[in-house]
């Protein structure tokens, strides 16, 4: 069984027991989450599609920890002027473990 569920500004595609990074959620490690936003559902041989939500569907997961990404470097360089600037940035994230799938 399958879902495609968004958060974040984002889509994923979940299977029970997965691994999950998304954007940074306000919750505990060791909480529960619950995506009420589910896009589709289905299993190998049927889905079922929403317009633009599948009503009754949620998928709960749990927060396994708050972390962060690896670090992106931002390097901008104006040549023939000995202009140069470096920055850094490290996006948190949500990891999560799909415990559940339910639709209606």
């Amino acid at each position: 069984m399958f879902a495609i569920i968004r958060t974040g500004g984002k889509q994923y595609r979940v299977t029970p027991d997965m691994i999950l990074k998304t954007e940074k959620l306000d919750a505990e490690a060791g909480s529960s989450v619950m995506f009420s936003e589910v896009l589709a559902i289905g299993t190998e041989d049927s889905s079922t599609i929403g317009s633009p939500l599948v009503e009754g569907a949620q998928v709960k997961a749990t927060v396994i920890a708050q972390d962060r990404l690896k670090k992106v470097i931002i390097f901008k360089k104006r040549r023939r002027q000995n202009s140069r600037r470096k920055n850094g940035h490290r996006q948190p994230v949500t990891v999560l473990r799909i415990t559940e799938i339910s639709a209606a």
